[in-house]
């Protein structure tokens, strides 16, 4: 797609946890007349779904392989542990992976935190995806550890959630291919950077107030170049003529010399 197209339209995917309508409602404001096509993918397929052209942009969870594709970094997400309402964690206000150690702690297929090691016991299985673990901790067969996005994605009514402190945090970011920044991604990325409807970015620059002045000074300059010039050999005869004249400033010199005193009274 290019910008150039008769009937433009915008292909946007997005993750799990991800929530686009803030970006989404700005874009119908500034563009009316293209129409944006939201495109839910999980975190694993994304990254194909843009190479493969199945979306203009998206967006994703860190890291992002930059050989062909673009990333700006947006926001970081606090990593909570998701436990019943009735479990000894509900009654504090944060933990440590430590206080999980004795916890059985599900770690699903889907999982988008980068682990060196996960914290508590490792369940029996894995769980295929993050929807899956949070029915599993529903049933107490465990606790799950997710950005607080999917936390709040999976809400029930029986579970709750308290930030995690020391452990991986989940990073999202606005990717597009690199060799498709096209006029409509470049109008999305001013969106989603905060840019106003009267960005200059994409358009030509209005030249400075003060190069549009530049030839009044410069006539100005000139002007005061000619006086100095003219004082050389024209401006300043004046005065010199009348020194040894009768014009000008030199008569009113003379005038002023010849001024007469108050006249005396006579005794």
């Amino acid at each position: 797609m290019t910008g150039s197209e008769v009937s433009p339209s915008f292909r946007l995917a997005y993750v799990p946890g991800v929530t686009p309508t803030k970006w989404v409602r700005i874009w119908n404001e500034r563009l009316p007349d293209v129409p944006l096509t939201l495109v839910q993918v999980t975190a694993a397929e994304a990254f194909g779904l843009l190479r493969e052209g199945g979306a203009d942009a998206g967006f994703v969870r860190l890291p992002v392989d930059r050989t062909d594709l673009s990333a700006i970094p947006l926001y970081t997400e606090t990593t909570v542990v998701v436990v019943p309402k009735d479990h000894v964690v509900a009654a504090v206000e944060e933990v440590a992976p430590e206080d999980l150690a004795d916890e059985i702690v599900l770690h699903p297929l889907d999982d988008t935190l980068d682990w060196e090691r996960p914290p508590g016991l490792a369940a029996l299985e894995r769980p295929a995806t993050t929807a899956d673990a949070i029915e599993l901790v529903a049933a107490g067969v465990g606790l799950l550890v997710v950005p607080q996005s999917l936390a709040r994605l999976h809400h029930r009514k029986d579970l709750t959630y308290r930030p995690v402190t020391g452990t991986p945090e989940s990073r999202v970011a606005l990717s597009w291919p690199q060799e498709e920044t096209t006029d409509l991604v470049e109008q999305f990325i001013g969106i989603v950077r905060g840019r106003t409807v009267n960005s200059t970015r994409g358009r030509p620059a209005t030249p400075p107030q003060a190069k549009g002045k530049r030839p009044d000074a410069g006539a100005k300059q000139g002007g005061k170049a000619g006086g100095r010039t003219g004082g050389r050999t024209g401006g300043r005869p004046t005065g010199k003529t009348s020194r040894t004249g009768s014009g000008g400033s030199g008569a009113s010199k003379g005038a002023k010399r010849a001024k007469p005193g108050k006249p005396r009274r006579r005794p």
